[in-house]
């Protein structure tokens, strides 16, 4: 309730109800669905795809680090190669013969490189808005890398005796992992006036933007 700006996750489909936000998908995940694709199911489209994500990513990286946005000229040729390797893909799987007979009822199973690739067609602007918008991270782990501890916790205990002591863990857990994005001494951070914290706080990302990154959905419907 009342998400504002950029979310960045998995596609776990519930996220797309969200109303009033943009979507970025995150490309670590897809990144390791192409590895699966390229190491068992030896999809060459999968290597070119993998490939061409690595060196986006890269190129927008060095980009985010001079301070200047990516020509429009290497978008371009980056959205150009990623439409042929879909296309390719796509006419790979659709070459393939089908993997039951057809239903009476309901679209027919389609292999799991032919539904990455339906996805990667259908959420193009999702998949490479880090190209176009210096707000948005290549991945989401960011925020997975924020929800960790609170999983170990729960693995080590088991869960927590009270519900304050789980709230102060989390306010804890909260203040280092903000002072580390602020770039602050940890020690110095948690005994300072909690006051000169919030108003020497930075919004958002180190230019000043703001962006929001969901973490993973363990459980899919």
């Amino acid at each position: 309730m009342n998400v504002t700006g950029i979310v960045v996750h998995d596609h776990w489909k519930p996220y797309y109800t969200l109303k009033g936000v943009l979507h970025a998908l995150c490309n670590a995940h897809h990144l390791r669905e192409l590895k699966a694709l390229v190491e068992i199911e030896k999809e060459d489209w999968a290597r070119r795809m993998q490939r061409l994500l690595r060196r986006a990513c890269h190129a927008a990286n060095l980009a985010r680090e001079q301070g200047v946005p990516l020509k429009p000229g290497l978008i371009a040729l980056i959205e150009r190669c990623y439409d042929a390797t879909i296309a390719d893909g796509l006419a790979f799987h659709e070459a393939q013969p089908a993997l039951t007979k057809p239903r009476p009822r309901g679209r027919p199973p389609r292999r799991v490189g032919h539904n990455l690739l339906l996805r990667l067609r259908t959420r193009k602007q999702d998949v490479l808005r880090f190209l176009t918008d210096p707000r948005v991270p290549f991945t989401n782990n960011l925020a997975e890398r924020d929800g960790r501890m609170m999983k170990l916790r729960q693995k080590i205990s088991g869960g927590f005796r009270s519900e304050e002591g789980a709230k102060d863990f989390a306010v804890i857990r909260s203040v280092l992992s903000t002072a580390r994005k602020q770039g602050w001494d940890i020690l110095a951070t948690l005994t300072a006036d909690p006051a000169r914290l919030i108003s020497e706080l930075r919004m958002g990302t180190p230019d000043g933007l703001t962006r929001l990154a969901l973490p993973r959905q363990k459980q899919r419907s």
